[in-house]
C-alpha cells in the first residue's frame, strides 16, 4: 500500500480471515488494484467500501435519451457512476456539468473520470449545492438533460468518520459538506425536546418520535453530551425497551435509520435545498429538456411530485411521470440499497 505522499505503508492488520472495519478493507478501497475483490463483493449483493453502485442507470438513460452534442447536468455527482454512463452517451461531443458539495469525494471522482478520458474538455465539476442550479445554468446555457440523485453516497455512509450510520462507531457528524455547518451532535446539544420530536416526525415519519425525543432530552438534562453514533443508538435502544422482545431488534433498527435520516436532513437543510432546486429547474432546462430525479424517502418524493404537477398545470412541463419508476427486482437483489428508490421525471414544454 501507498499513502497520499506515495510512500509505502503496511496494510491495516485485522483479526480473523476477513477485514471488518472500514479502514481494514484496503483492497475494497483500491478498486483499481483489486478488481477481483470488488467483483466478488458486488456479486454477493454488497457495496465495496469506498464505492457507490449507481441505481436505476438503465431507466435513467432510457428516459433522458442523451444524444451526442447535447449539454447536460449531473446535479449530484457523488461517486460518478451516473455521470460516467451519461458521458458515454455523449460520445465525446457536447458537455456534462456536475455539482457536489463534498469537496473531498468530488475530487476523487474527478480523478477517476479523468483517468477514463473524461477531462475538462467534456466534463466540468463544481463544488456547489444543487440549489444553486441557476448559477451553473447561467454559465452553461440551458440544459438538454438534468439528473438529480438525492441519495447519500455509499462511500459517505460506510465511512465511520462521517457519522452517517448508526452501525459504526464514529463522530455524530452527518454533514454532506464536512467543511461547513453544524454537526448533528451540535444540533442535538441545542435542540429542544419539542423541536426534536417534530423533526423526527416531519423528516422521517418516526412513529416513536415522542419516546426518542424524551429519552434524548433526559440524557441531556443529566449533562451528557451525545457526540457519537453509538451513544445516540444506545439512547434509542433504551427508549424502545418497552417494545416486545421478539419485535424489538427490528423496531430499533428502523427507528435508528429514521432518526439518523431526520438529523441528516436537518443539518444539511436538505428540504430547503430541494425546494429551491425544484423551483429553479424549469428555467435551467432547454425547451424539450428532460429532468429525472431519484428520491429515497416519502418526504422527498412528495416535494418532487407536488412541484412537477404544479408546473405541468401551469404549462411549464409538457409531461410528467404519473407513477414512480422503481428499480427492478434483479437490481434490488444485486444492490440492497436500491429498495427504497423512486424515480420521477418531467419534460419541459
Amino acid at each position: 500500500m501507498e499513502d497520499q505522499a506515495g510512500k509505502h505503508v503496511r496494510r491495516p492488520r485485522y483479526r480473523g480471515t476477513h477485514p471488518r472495519t472500514y479502514k481494514e478493507k484496503y483492497k475494497e478501497l483500491q478498486p483499481e488494484k483489486y478488481a477481483d475483490t470488488i467483483a466478488k463483493v458486488i456479486q454477493k449483493g454488497s457495496t465495496p467500501a469506498g464505492m457507490h453502485i449507481s441505481i436505476c442507470v438503465k431507466e435513467i438513460l432510457e428516459f433522458l435519451q442523451i444524444r451526442p452534442g447535447q449539454t447536460g447536468l449531473d446535479a449530484t455527482l457523488g461517486y460518478g457512476g451516473h455521470a460516467q454512463e451519461m458521458l458515454k452517451c455523449l460520445e465525446r461531443e457536447g458537455h456534462l456539468y456536475a455539482l457536489d458539495i463534498d469537496k473531498g469525494e468530488s475530487e476523487k471522482t474527478r480523478k477517476r473520470l479523468e483517468l477514463l478520458g473524461y477531462g475538462p474538455d467534456i466534463l466540468t465539476i463544481r463544488n456547489m449545492n444543487f440549489a444553486r442550479l441557476d448559477e451553473i445554468a447561467a454559465e452553461s446555457g440551458p440544459f438538454d438533460f438534468i439528473l438529480a440523485d438525492l441519495g447519500v453516497s455509499s462511500m459517505q455512509i460506510d465511512n465511520p468518520d462521517r457519522g452517517f450510520s448508526y452501525k459504526y462507531e464514529g463522530p455524530l457528524d452527518l454533514r454532506l459538506n464536512p467543511e461547513k455547518g453544524v454537526t448533528a451532535a451540535e444540533r442535538i446539544k441545542k435542540i429542544s425536546r419539542e423541536e426534536l420530536e417534530g423533526m423526527l416526525i416531519e423528516n422521517a415519519d418516526e412513529p416513536y418520535a415522542e419516546e426518542i425525543a424524551k429519552a434524548v432530552w433526559e440524557k441531556k438534562r443529566t449533562g451528557l453530551e451525545i457526540s457519537t453514533t453509538t451513544e445516540l443508538r444506545q439512547i434509542i435502544e433504551e427508549a424502545l425497551a418497552f417494545i416486545p422482545a421478539e419485535k424489538r431488534k427490528e423496531t430499533v433498527k428502523k427507528s435508528c435509520q429514521r432518526t439518523f435520516q431526520a438529523l441528516r436532513i436537518d443539518v444539511n437543510h436538505e428540504y430547503e435545498a430541494l425546494y429551491e432546486f425544484l423551483e429553479k429547474l424549469p428555467d435551467a432546462l432547454a425547451p424539450g429538456g428532460r429532468a429525472a430525479i431519484l428520491t429515497f424517502h416519502s418526504g422527498e418524493d412528495r416535494l418532487v411530485k407536488k412541484s412537477f404537477k404544479a408546473f405541468q398545470k401551469k404549462g411549464v412541463y409538457r409531461e410528467v411521470s404519473n407513477e414512480v419508476i422503481r428499480p427492478s427486482a434483479e437490481e434490488c437483489l444485486r444492490n440492497s440499497r436500491a429498495h427504497s428508490t423512486k424515480m420521477r421525471w418531467a419534460i419541459k414544454a
